[in-house]
C-alpha cells in the first residue's frame, strides 16, 4: 500500500526539542551517564540552531514495528510514515539504513561504542532517525564546550557538516536507529583533529565565524584546540563492517 502523501512537517517547536546540557568534562566520567554539571547547566535551543542542529518530532511509537532491526541499506521508498516519507522527498534523502545498537546485535559491542565515542567530523550532513531507545549526542559549541543532547524516540535530528561531535548510548545500551543520507553515503568518519579539513573549515565559515558575537556572549574565552587521543586518521564506520549485525 502507498503511503499516504502529505507535506513535509516543520522543524519541531523550542519546547519539544530534546534536553541538552553542559558537560562536566572530567575524564574519568562514564561516557553512557548524564554527566551533567552541578548545578545543571541548561542549553536552549537557540545556541543549537546557532551552531547548524535541525531538529523534527516524529511518531515513531505508531510505525515503529515497520522498521527492521537491521537493513545496510534500507530503501527509504518503504517508509510507512507519511511525514517520515515527506521530509526524505522534501531534503532529497536517497539512502537509508537502519541499525540496532545493542549486544545482542551488535558484535563488539564494547569496543564499537568505543569508536562511536572518537570525537570526530563528517564531510557531509549527519542525519539520525532514532526508531526507539535512547543515546547521547555530543557537540561542541562556539567556544569548543561539550553540549550534551539526549535522544530519544521519534527524534530526528541532523548535524551539520564538519562539526566536531560524537555519539554514545546511555545506560540502558539500547537503541534502534535510522541513518538518511544524500546520494551515495560515504560512512568516514575524520578524527580530531582536522582543522584544515574542507569540510571544517566550511562549518567554521557557516557557523563559527558567522556567531562570533555569540560565542564571546557566552563565556568570552578562547576556543581551544583539541587533539583526539587517537591518530589523525579517517576510518570507516565500524556498523557497516560485514560482522556487524
Amino acid at each position: 500500500m502507498a503511503t499516504k502523501s502529505v507535506p513535509p512537517p516543520n522543524e519541531a517547536i523550542d519546547s519539544d526539542w530534546p534536553e541538552a546540557w553542559y558537560m562536566n568534562e572530567s575524564e574519568d566520567t562514564d561516557q553512557k551517564a548524564l554527566n551533567r554539571k552541578e548545578p545543571n547547566e541548561a542549553v536552549s535551543v537557540s545556541v543549537l540552531r546557532a551552531l547548524g542542529i535541525s531538529y523534527w518530532k516524529l511518531n515513531a511509537d505508531k510505525y515503529m514495528d515497520s522498521y527492521p532491526l537491521k537493513a545496510v541499506p534500507w530503501d527509504p521508498s518503504d517508509a510507512a510514515d507519511p511525514e517520515l516519507a515527506a521530509l526524505r522527498d522534501d531534503r532529497g534523502y536517497s539512502y537509508a539504513d537502519v541499525i540496532t545498537i545493542h549486544r545482542d546485535h551488535l558484535p563488539n559491542y564494547d569496543k564499537m561504542i568505543k569508536c562511536f565515542f572518537e570525537e570526530h567530523i563528517h564531510d557531509a550532513e549527519e542525519i539520525r532517525f532514532i526508531i526507539n531507545g535512547s543515546g547521547f549526542f555530543d557537540l561542541r559549541d562556539l567556544n569548543d564546550k561539550w553540549i550534551r543532547i539526549h535522544v530519544k524516540k521519534g527524534d530526528l535530528m541532523t548535524l551539520p557538516e564538519g562539526i566536531y561531535h560524537r555519539f554514545t548510548c546511555d545506560e540502558k545500551d539500547y537503541i534502534h536507529a535510522m541513518r538518511l543520507f544524500i546520494g551515495q553515503p560515504v560512512w568516514t568518519p575524520f578524527n580530531r583533529p582536522q582543522e584544515d579539513h574542507e569540510s571544517r573549515l566550511k562549518y567554521i565559515k557557516a557557523f563559527l565565524s558567522k556567531n562570533e558575537s555569540m560565542k564571546q556572549n557566552m563565556t568570552g574565552e578562547e576556543p581551544a584546540v583539541k587533539k583526539s587521543k587517537k591518530e589523525d586518521t579517517a576510518t570507516e564506520d565500524p556498523t557497516l563492517s560485514p560482522a556487524a549485525e
